[in-house]
């Protein structure tokens, strides 16, 4: 059962290879990985900041009275 699972991914990877779409689809790919990294490197400093501001408003909240 296995056997034949791993060859019909096998054939089906070959043949997505093979064809022109696969070739698009892997140009789509790398396009939206890159897409990605920038958004990643633009976002971490905006988080960063964000994640400053809210720690300030914590640390101006007074703190909750014990029970």
């Amino acid at each position: 059962m296995f056997r034949m699972t791993f060859d019909y991914v096998i054939a089906k990877a070959r043949a997505f290879a093979r064809s022109e779409e696969g070739a698009s689809a892997i140009e789509y790919a790398i396009v939206v990985a890159m897409v990605a990294v920038v958004v990643v490197a633009f976002i971490t400093p905006i988080g960063d900041r964000i994640l400053a501001i809210f720690n300030s408003i914590l640390n101006a909240l007074p703190a909750a009275p014990a029970p």
